[in-house]
């Protein structure tokens, strides 16, 4: 089983990435989500994956993190949604926007992802809804956002991509936009 991939970005489209692991370059097919949050071509990367075997061959789903990775794992565990059409979902509506359809069992949304009639929709979220409570689902889309603008503040003011990201991890989740972004750029500053 391949956990996941750290080297570099050597080939990048919209449906996949290359990484090249000390020479070896893997194949990893992803969601746009994935795709938007990677660096580009030549950046260094870890791709958390997912090894699938199957009659018509063998694939490896990448995933730029675990929350992501998780959601792809309980989607393939509903009927009639495959690897390649949970990629699709998580990349139509992303992450937070199918945790908020489960949670409001808002079928409606998951039929815009082309593919996914409403027979399908509604699967997905009969089967997903007792997998995660409400409550967990909603604190975590509001921290994920909050983490999110960060991200966005931390970009805007200069920083790249992987290291506003290695800033946030350890901070708690806190409630205050400021106090996160604060402690990012401490870590940033090199003062932590």
């Amino acid at each position: 089983m391949i956990f996941r991939l750290a080297g570099k970005i050597i080939i990048k489209d919209h449906a996949s990435v290359v990484v090249d692991v000390n020479g070896v370059g893997y194949e990893a097919l992803i969601s746009l989500h994935t795709y938007s949050k990677i660096g580009s071509v030549g950046d260094d990367v870890i791709i958390y994956t997912h090894y699938v075997s199957r009659d018509d061959g063998v694939y490896l789903f990448g995933f730029e993190g675990l929350d992501e990775k998780k959601l792809f794992l309980q989607l393939i565990t509903v009927s009639g949604i495959g690897p390649k059409v949970a990629v699709k979902i998580l990349g139509g509506v992303g992450g937070d926007n199918l945790k908020k359809a489960i949670a409001s069992e808002d079928s409606v949304m998951l039929t815009t992802i082309p593919g996914i009639g409403k027979k399908s929709a509604e699967r997905i979220i009969v089967e997903l809804k007792d997998k995660f409570s409400k409550d967990e689902i909603l604190e975590d889309i509001s921290s994920g956002d909050m983490r999110s603008d960060v991200l966005s503040a931390l970009i805007n003011l200069g920083y790249r991509q992987q290291e506003s990201r290695k800033a946030l991890e350890g901070i708690g989740s806190g409630d205050d936009f400021e106090f996160v972004l604060r402690q990012a750029l401490i870590k940033l500053a090199g003062k932590q």
